[in-house]
């Protein structure tokens, strides 16, 4: 099964940027997505941003323009760059990896999350 470990986050002033990085171990065979999500207190988890295996990208309406998802596949790394921080970004981050629904070999036993890194933007 897939370990994830985030790290990067913090506290910033609006209007700043953050760099979070998950890393994955383990086997990621099944894998076939690699998510942001955040839960801010009182709220539920919500999705940031996506890239899937074929590096496609997507992200929420609330960032788009703001936050970036990449990855680099060599270092096992997934990175979300947040840019032009704002108070209402404050959550709990999530990395999460998804296992591709159309294998016959996986299954949502393969998804894995992160134990999530604070961020904290202040106004």
């Amino acid at each position: 099964q897939v370990q994830l470990v985030e790290s990067g986050g913090g506290l910033v002033q609006a209007g700043g940027s953050l760099t979070l990085s998950c890393v994955a171990s383990g086997d990621t065979i099944c894998i076939s997505e690699w998510g942001w999500y955040r839960q801010a207190p009182g709220k539920e988890r919500e999705l940031v941003a996506v890239i899937t295996s074929l590096d496609t990208t997507y992200s929420s309406d609330s960032v788009k323009g703001r936050f970036s998802i990449s990855r680099d596949k060599d270092k096992r790394t997934v990175a979300l760059q947040l840019n032009s921080l704002k108070p209402e970004d404050t959550a709990i981050y999530y990395c999460h990896a998804g296992h591709d629904p159309s294998s016959y070999w996986c299954t949502d036993d393969d998804d894995a999350w992160g134990q999530g890194t604070q961020v904290t933007v202040r106004s």
